[in-house]
């Protein structure tokens, strides 16, 4: 074949060669399952041509059907459109088209004409009794139907062998196309990428050209760089020779300080030495520094009393001179007073000339006197010593004993304002304490501190930092041990507030004066009604040596020690105040009976007998450390409370209870 010849002329020249192949188109459908009928359906297609009565009348009628004769003068174009559209769907437009042109081409082949019975232009019609007749005269048609259609099939085998090789030469021309035309595709593929290819070398060759150009800036700058870095390295070189030279100084210069580092290690040495030695020889000196001190509160007493008198308030009438006196020390004014002279006029007693008896004097003697004039720093002073024996491990309570309106509650808390001059014994032993506790840190001491603060009110303990919902509910307090074999007390449901600076210890007294139980009485118009008692549980270790030691510090504020007046009229509030009064003296009396018995050192200590005692049972025993201080008021009408008060402090500061031991471990 020439490869330059289109596939369409090929396709066409095959036709035309097999034009003359091609006979007259017949007249009955292509269609294979209508070209194989059967001959008794090809009779029955017949279309019947007459129907002919046999006999008189209506009475036989016979149904003569005769075979459809197609005509045969239509051109069959229907075969040839059929062949072309075939065609055309397997091989494509162009080869379809070219088929059916050369089918269009060929004249159709003249009908075969009809052959005509021999009795003439109209055969005479046989009457209805001559069956035989008619029946030789429809075999004789059903012959001539079947010889037309062995002609006809003869004629659709011949045309379908050309269409089956015309269908073969157009599939084959199709696969030739399908072929030209993928290589067509990938030429103009390989075409397009050519393209594609050759714009991006143009565009590569551009920017290359611009990379060219900054190229060339670049070096211009990078050899400007190079002058000014030979340059610059010049410079550095000489630096380096002089660094150089420096350096050997500083070697000679390290290697000496080497051998200084090494003696000053030797030294440091023997100064860790040393110092190991000092701190051991501190901590002998400090547990020295404790026996002694303890040796010193034992030779003063294990329990001691101190009276102070406070001064006449504004308001109050002046007592009269000689009233009360303070007797120089036995080193004359230079030291404090220990005595307290008072003095009292009886009305009832007289002379026989009936002049007034001389007043009664009496005389009391204890370990320290505080005049009307004496401050709050003064006061502390003399028993800073002994708070901080809590530190080494040893239990401290601290009385304030008195009537009402004797300054208690001011010698305990302070007064009102935040004046620092009027601070109390609680506020001024807890910054006492947290000084040498952050001092005795340097030695390896760590110490913590938690406080409580209750009252006892008619033989009740109440939770004075007690807040919310909880306030007044003194009934769930209870005094109960630590644990079980544990000799430590505490009250149930109470607060235990650790405290580390003074702003928590002044919030505590805030709260703790708010909630104490207070009333009106003949001899104050605020007075406290119950037995404060503030409790600093003291906790301190030195890990590194692994010693212990704790022990509580509790500052009380005991309740006004007035007598009872039989002659009173009893109203409902004076019953409750009554009561108090009962309570109160009570426990008072306990206490004093706990003094004696721990004195006298007697077997069985009433410590139950009230909860004042039983709270304070670890703070009163032997290996404690106590100090009263008895109030008394410089008023003339209160001679009589005073010397009662004076008369059961002497009976305290008689008492030894034995020999104080630290709780340490």
């Amino acid at each position: 074949m020439d490869p330059q010849r289109s596939p369409l002329l090929e396709v066409k020249g095959n036709i035309e060669l097999k034009r003359p192949l091609i006979k007259a188109p017949s007249q009955l459908p292509l269609s294979g399952s209508r070209l194989k009928r059967r001959p008794d359906q090809m009779e029955d297609g017949l279309e019947p041509e007459k129907k002919r009565t046999r006999g008189l009348g209506a009475t036989t009628k016979i149904t003569t059907s005769h075979p459809r004769v197609p005509s045969l003068t239509t051109v069959p174009q229907t075969q040839g459109q059929t062949t072309a559209q075939k065609v055309s769907k397997k091989t494509g437009p162009r080869c379809s088209t070219a088929i059916a042109t050369g089918l269009k081409n060929q004249k159709p082949v003249p009908a075969v004409p009809v052959q005509k019975s021999g009795r003439g232009k109209k055969p005479s019609k046989r009457p209805a009794w001559d069956l035989k007749g008619q029946l030789c005269d429809l075999n004789a048609e059903l012959k001539r139907c079947r010889e037309r259609t062995q002609t006809l099939d003869q004629e659709n085998q011949q045309l379908q062998d050309q269409l089956r090789d015309a269908q073969q030469q157009v599939k084959a021309l199709g696969t030739e196309r399908t072929t030209l035309e993928g290589h067509l595709a990938k030429v103009q593929a390989q075409a397009e990428q050519g393209q594609q290819e050759l714009k991006n070398l143009r565009a590569c060759v551009l920017e290359l050209e611009e990379r060219l150009s900054t190229q060339e800036g670049l070096v211009q700058e990078l050899q400007k760089k190079q002058v000014e870095l030979q340059e610059e390295r010049r410079g550095l070189m000489s630096q380096l020779e002089e660094k150089e030279r420096r350096l050997q100084t500083s070697e000679a210069a390290l290697s000496s300080s080497q051998a200084e580092v090494a003696s000053l290690q030797q030294e440091t040495v023997a100064q860790a030495a040393l110092l190991t030695e000092r701190e051991e020889r501190l901590h002998g000196l400090e547990m020295e520094r404790r026996r002694l001190h303890n040796q010193l509160q034992e030779l003063k007493g294990n329990i001691r009393v101190f009276c102070r008198v406070r001064p006449v308030l504004p308001g109050e009438p002046t007592p009269p001179p000689g009233l009360l006196l303070f007797p120089s020390g036995p080193g004359g004014p230079s030291d404090p007073p220990t005595r307290l002279s008072l003095s009292r006029s009886d009305e009832r007693r007289g002379t026989l000339s009936g002049a007034p008896a001389p007043p009664t004097r009496h005389d009391f003697s204890f370990d320290r006197v505080f005049p009307p004039g004496s401050g709050q720093d003064e006061v502390f002073e003399e028993i800073a010593m002994l708070v901080q024996s809590a530190l080494d491990g040893y239990p401290v309570c601290i009385f304030a004993y008195g009537q009402t309106g004797s300054g208690k509650t001011f010698t305990v808390e302070g007064g009102p304002g935040g004046d620092p001059q009027l601070e109390g014994l609680i506020p001024r032993a807890l910054r006492h304490l947290f000084s040498v506790a952050q001092e005795l840190s340097g030695q390896g001491w760590t110490y913590s501190f938690v406080a409580s603060y209750v009252e006892i009110y008619n033989e009740t303990v109440r939770d004075l930092l007690a807040t919310g919902t909880r306030k007044g509910q003194g009934g769930e307090c209870e005094i109960r041990r630590a644990g079980p074999g544990s000799e430590e007390l505490t009250v149930t449901n109470a607060r235990y507030v650790p405290v580390s600076c003074e702003k928590e210890v002044d919030a505590l007294l805030h709260l703790a004066r708010q909630n104490r139980a207070v009333a009106r009485t003949a001899q104050n118009e605020r007075s406290s009604r119950s037995h404060s008692v503030f409790q600093l549980q003291i906790s301190g270790e030195h890990s590194s040596r692994g010693l212990q030691c704790g022990a509580p510090l509790s500052l009380v504020d005991l309740a006004g020690s007035e007598r009872l007046d039989p002659g009173l009229a009893l109203g409902p509030g004076e019953r409750e105040r009554l009561r108090e009064t009962q309570a109160i003296n009570s426990s008072l009396s306990t206490l004093g009976l706990v003094i004696m018995a721990l004195s006298n050192k007697e077997s069985h200590v009433p410590y139950r007998n009230s909860k004042l005692t039983y709270l304070l049972q670890n703070s009163l025993g032997g290996s404690a450390k106590m100090l009263m201080f008895v109030n008394i008021s410089p008023l003339e009408e209160n001679v009589s409370e005073s010397l009662n008060s004076l008369r059961f402090a002497s009976k305290v500061n008689q008492c030894v209870i034995g020999t104080a031991q630290a709780n340490r471990k």
